[in-house]
């Protein structure tokens, strides 16, 4: 009883201390900003485009520092005077997954960005960063924010209907996903609906998440398209949709995504919101997810359900494709001589910093694909699109295929941390 007593009062302590600096440092309410980044293999700029005050804050206000660091980009809020680091999260973007493709060695794009952070109460410095291909984050863009200054926008969104179908809780200690109808005619808002809470309930039908259900608000966002269904360009097929998604990305047929990031952060501004979650009104085999930037999927395939668990871990845990056997449209996507910053892969280059603690000390490194190991962690090669070099910790695994069910045990601690991060624990 008392070592449970005394655990209380450090946690009770701490959300305490957190929630004085929120308090000290933001406003309860969004700052975005949006920029264009453009380039080629080799290069990239950054573009400011506007910034604007949003009326909710959905994220934490005691963990406001992203201790992983996941992502091929990250954001920084730092106090202008004393640069101290106020806030902080790492993400993914289309355009560096673009970067990797044949045609970014031959010619320039620009995709659209939003970052959303904590509205400061004081000027703040906001540093854009890249991870280079030795994995060093570098500095790539920096911008002095007075939160006085009035061509911050701070216009109320347009209003787009919204519902809470699941959970009631505190939005700072819990992780609000705003799912947002792609392809749904407003004559289709029921099926929506239904597919939210359907998709929803495949995602906490998967360890660690069903233990989690009541720290998740679920909301959906009743975005009306003029056209139902998607585009699918390779068979000349186009519809007018709310957020413009399309199949052949990259010019891979099943991956279904959007660039237009701009609308989607404009729908789910009518709620406190974490992540972003486009359910896409097709029975096409499809979906798409970057860690902290958005995932996407097909509502009514036959693999939906695996499918929309696979692509939020992703979306929001930051893992990694375990597959090594499919082709993809990238070039050197992994370099080999460094560490994969995904926590579930490693090149075997600082292996002791992956999942080497929760591993059997008698299974060897690398581990044979064998039926003697074939439900043990291990270190087993072939992931992140690539036979040779790359290793994954089980010989299957949802992130791997769609046989699998659940998350093998390295993955599903990776979506438990990050869980108890966003909830404040």
């Amino acid at each position: 009883m008392k070592t449970l007593f005394t655990t209380l009062l450090i946690l009770f302590a701490h959300l305490g201390f957190g929630q004085n600096l929120f308090d000290k440092n933001f406003e309860d309410k969004t700052l975005r900003i949006d920029y264009v980044m453009g380039g080629d293999a080799d290069t990239q700029t950054v573009f400011l485009k506007e910034m604007k005050q949003e009326p909710f804050w959905g994220g934490s206000k005691t963990n406001m520092i992203d201790p992983f660091g996941y992502g091929n980009f990250r954001f920084k809020l730092l106090d202008a005077e004393s640069h101290e680091i106020l806030y902080a999260k790492g993400f993914n973007s289309l355009f560096q997954e673009w970067q990797t493709t044949k045609e970014a060695k031959v010619l320039k794009r620009a995709f659209y960005q939003v970052n959303v952070m904590p509205f400061p109460k004081k000027p703040v410095l906001f540093v854009l960063e890249w991870r280079n291909k030795q994995g060093e984050m570098k500095q790539i863009f920096q911008y002095k924010i007075d939160p006085k200054n009035y061509f911050i926008r701070k216009e109320d969104p347009t209003p787009v209907k919204s519902e809470l179908l699941l959970g009631n809780g505190d939005p700072s200690q819990s992780i609000d996903v705003a799912f947002i109808a792609e392809g749904y005619t407003a004559d289709e808002m029921g099926k929506f609906r239904a597919d939210v809470k359907r998709l929803a309930g495949y995602i906490f039908d998967v360890a660690p998440f069903d233990k989690y259900k009541d720290r998740f608000n679920i909301y959906a966002l009743e975005s009306i398209s003029k056209d139902s269904g998607t585009d699918i360009p390779g068979d000349s097929i186009y519809k007018n949709t709310a957020v413009n998604t399309s199949f052949y990305t990259f010019d891979i047929k099943r991956y279904l995504t959007t660039f237009d990031i701009k609308s989607l952060h404009d729908i789910a501004a009518n709620v406190p919101y974490d992540q972003i979650y486009v359910v896409i009104n097709t029975d096409l085999y499809g979906g798409g997810g970057f860690y902290n930037y958005y995932t996407s999927c097909s509502a009514d395939n036959k693999l939906s359900y695996e499918v929309s668990s696979h692509e939020f871990g992703h979306g929001f845990v930051g893992l990694a494709d375990e597959y090594y056997n499919s082709s993809v449209a990238y070039d050197g996507f992994y370099n080999l001589d460094i560490e994969p910053w995904e926590p579930n892969l490693t090149t075997l280059v600082d292996f002791g910093k992956k999942w080497k603690n929760l591993m059997d000390k008698d299974t060897p490194i690398p581990t044979p694909r064998t039926e003697a190991f074939k439900n043990k962690i291990g270190v087993y090669e072939g992931g992140g699109y690539v036979s040779k070099g790359v290793y994954s910790p089980y010989q299957d695994c949802k992130m791997k295929s769609n046989k699998m069910k659940q998350f093998c045990p390295v993955c599903a601690n990776a979506v438990e941390k990050m869980i108890l991060y966003y909830i404040g624990e």
